[in-house]
């Protein structure tokens, strides 16, 4: 029989949220090494926040959305806000119930930004890693060092000779500026906006942007990321930044024959290069 294109208009469901989400769906098991993770960091969480004020975002909470953001590869906090809004799984892993009300986008980046602040990310790793079921995927043989280029929050108009000759942008909210004609270069050139960010590309075909340097330290057996490092873009900053990692993991753990080979032959290379 062809069933009917027609709307319930049921007011209640008495059907709980957890049976709406699969017993077997990976957010569940991922959930639980969050939550353990989470635990770990209680007293670290209460020094970052004071009795008095107005309650902000739970920590947890923010955490745990931060991570939907990346694994689903949401591009923005509106966005994000939306589809925890409808998603039911969503809510489910950051702890809503069905009828919670959605922080709006804005609250949300100003809270996270906060608890980033405090590098609290790091020591959520390093918990996540310590618990038991991650920690015996961790190889302790073999691992690589991967990374990318994170693209600034600085836009090219900003980017000006140090000694100020350059022409400014034209006026209104969002002026152009001339670049033709103008050798740019890092030696010679700086952001106004983010001091810290540097000119550099991929590749000779590839567009020229204001950047910076993401590297981690993977574990090969199962890819699981052990430690990471976010730099200034150069041309040595790679293999600097992979030195840096295997030292710190070394110093908690003794080095192979594979790291060692490792380490000597980023040493050698950035030695040929001086």
């Amino acid at each position: 029989m062809w069933g009917v294109d027609e709307r319930s208009g049921l007011l209640f469901s008495y059907i709980d949220i957890e049976r709406r989400v699969p017993a077997t769906h990976p957010l569940r098991l991922i959930r639980e090494l969050v939550n353990g993770a989470l635990t770990a960091l209680d007293r670290k969480f209460e020094k970052l926040y004071s009795a008095k004020g107005r309650p902000s975002i739970a920590p947890e909470r923010l955490i745990r959305v931060s991570l939907l953001q990346l694994l689903y590869s949401i591009r923005s906090e509106r966005q994000l806000m939306e589809r925890l809004d409808f998603d039911l799984l969503f809510r489910r892993f950051v702890g809503l119930g069905i009828d919670d009300a959605v922080w709006d986008h804005s609250v949300f980046s100003k809270n996270r930004d906060r608890l980033l602040a405090a590098e609290i990310t790091q020591d959520f790793l390093g918990a996540l890693l310590a618990e038991p079921k991650v920690k015996r995927l961790l190889s302790h043989e073999h691992f690589s060092v991967d990374g990318t280029l994170l693209e600034a929050w600085a836009s090219m108009k900003s980017f000006r000779p140090e000694d100020g000759s350059g022409k400014p942008p034209t006026g209104g909210r969002n002026g152009e500026r001339d670049f033709k004609k103008e050798a740019r270069s890092n030696e010679t050139h700086e952001s106004t906006t983010d001091l810290d960010a540097r000119l550099y590309r991929k590749g000779q075909s590839q567009e020229s942007k204001l950047c910076y340097m993401g590297r981690v330290l993977m574990a090969n057996r199962n890819g699981l990321a052990v430690l990471g490092k976010v730099t200034r873009a150069s041309g040595t900053a790679e293999r600097d930044a992979a030195l840096d990692l295997v030292d710190r993991r070394r110093a908690r753990r003794r080095l192979t024959s594979a790291r060692t080979k490792c380490t000597m032959l980023l040493t050698s290379c950035k030695l040929s290069e001086r």
